[in-house]
């Protein structure tokens, strides 16, 4: 009886929280210009409704977040992405 109660079991393993270290893709991939005629690549640093997301999140340098910035705003402009939707993605 002993036994049986000090083992414990669980339905789901422990998860142990690994966090994976963000990184500039445009650094790593060696990517110098940022096309903003290609939309599908800037879906990347949009969320749902079209909003651009913080570094913080995507893990991209400064250099590069500012030009994601403009490129996207550029397209928007052009009406290659839009300004405000629902469930983009």
């Amino acid at each position: 009886m002993a036994q049986a109660q000090s083992e414990i079991r669980y339905l789901t393993p422990m998860s142990v929280d690994v966090k994976k270290k963000k990184y500039c893709r445009f650094k790593r991939f060696g990517i110098n210009f940022v096309d903003y005629k290609d939309p599908e690549f800037l879906k990347k640093f949009l969320n749902e409704q079209g909003k651009i997301l913080p570094r913080r999140i995507t893990g991209t340098s400064l250099k590069f977040q500012r030009r994601v910035a403009q490129a996207v705003k550029r397209a928007r402009h052009l009406a290659i992405l839009p300004y405000v939707t629902d469930l983009m993605k």
